[in-house]
């Protein structure tokens, strides 16, 4: 069973409420796609400022262990590491442009699929908004303050008893 964070889009002036569409499901785990293909999904992804952050990283990396003198093999199972770890931190990748972007973590769902996830979360935020017609109603009136009730001095008790020797 996968487990999704479900992040809402900024809200833009003219609307009142997300649109449900436009939420982003984004699923924990390891990314097959982001360990083989990293920049392109990064790309795919629109991840601008990670995939920046990748590009001079790598290149530095390289170039570094280069004119260090690590042998052609070495460098290879270095690029394999780094994809391994970007694999492994691809949902944080998201997440982390998600919240750049303005985007709203709302709530975490499991699903055996991602349409059965997007379903629970639905059903659950469907009923927690409120509905129209009791937006629409006016508040009740508040209540007047309780007087409050002075409390007799009692010893101090640890435990269920009110007093000391109180019947059980």
């Amino acid at each position: 069973m996968s487990v999704y964070t479900v992040h809402e889009p900024p809200l833009r002036a003219a609307d009142a409420r997300p649109d449900p569409e436009q939420f982003a499901f984004v699923r924990e785990g390891f990314s097959v796609w982001a360990f083989l293909f990293a920049a392109l999904w990064m790309l795919w992804h629109r991840m601008w400022l990670v995939l920046l952050i990748y590009l001079v990283v790598a290149a530095g990396l390289e170039t570094a262990l280069y004119y260090a003198g690590v042998s052609g093999l070495l460098l290879g199972l270095i690029a394999v590491l780094v994809s391994l770890l970007i694999g492994v931190e691809a949902s944080t990748l998201q997440r982390f442009t998600l919240t750049r972007g303005g985007w709203k973590n709302v709530g975490v769902v499991s699903g055996d699929s991602l349409e059965v996830a997007e379903r629970r979360f639905f059903d659950a935020w469907v009923r927690a908004t409120p509905l129209q017609r009791a937006a629409a109603a006016p508040p009740p009136p508040p209540r007047p303050p309780a007087a409050s009730v002075p409390h007799p001095a009692s010893p101090d008790v640890i435990g269920l008893f009110p007093e000391p020797g109180a019947n059980r």
